[in-house]
């Protein structure tokens, strides 16, 4: 039976997970090292199917500690992450200044931001600096809203912003960490906003 601290969308994302948990720890972890090979050399959305379908794959096996287990080895392009020392797949997001590069398998920090490349956390920083007055728009409490002359024109001009900073991530800087890592994924929605993914061009 479900909890009530679980919203229908976290109930339908575990029983897509549930054909996960028919593998054997063996076919598991074989599935996982063959997927990575498919997602090498590319930044992805984390939107993508494929992605999402490996995201359920990756937390099952964290929970079993498959790849403690070594039952299978990963590509040899990913280096063991830290946090977890799965195969090291980051993301990006809009909080990457807080929480540097988030782990697709524990969802712990896998990369700080101090420890990402030099030569691009100054336009990471200078894009998550702007991205984030624009986010807390929406966030905004009852006075603050009453303060603007019209905050739902506010909310809808921050969202087009926020569209076109995501795809200025997804087309410009997401794909420069390729140069440091076999793929990575990056958010491409905000949900706080209603900016879906498929507002998202690139």
């Amino acid at each position: 039976m479900s909890t009530n601290s679980e919203s229908p969308l976290d109930r339908l994302w575990k029983e897509y997970g549930s054909a996960f948990r028919d593998f054997d720890d063996l076919t598991l972890a074989r599935w996982l090292a063959q997927t990575l090979g498919q997602l090498s050399g590319r930044a992805w959305r984390l939107s993508h199917p494929l992605l999402g379908a490996y995201r359920l794959a990756a937390q099952l096996a964290h929970e079993r500690q498959i790849w403690l287990k070594r039952f299978a080895t990963p590509p040899a392009a990913y280096r063991e992450a830290p946090c977890c020392r799965a195969p090291l797949l980051p993301l990006f997001t809009r909080d990457v200044l807080d929480s540097g590069l988030i782990c697709q398998h524990c969802s712990d920090t896998c990369v700080p931001f101090e420890e990402i490349p030099a030569e691009l956390q100054e336009e990471v920083r200078s894009w998550a600096q702007e991205y984030s007055p624009l986010h807390a728009i929406a966030h905004w409490d009852d006075a603050q809203r009453q303060g603007a002359a019209d905050y739902d024109r506010k909310l809808d001009e921050s969202a087009d912003d926020v569209e076109g900073l995501l795809a200025v991530a997804g087309k410009r800087i997401v794909p420069r960490f390729l140069e440091h890592y076999p793929a990575v994924v990056w958010e491409d929605q905000d949900e706080c906003l209603e900016v879906r993914p498929e507002d998202i061009e690139l």
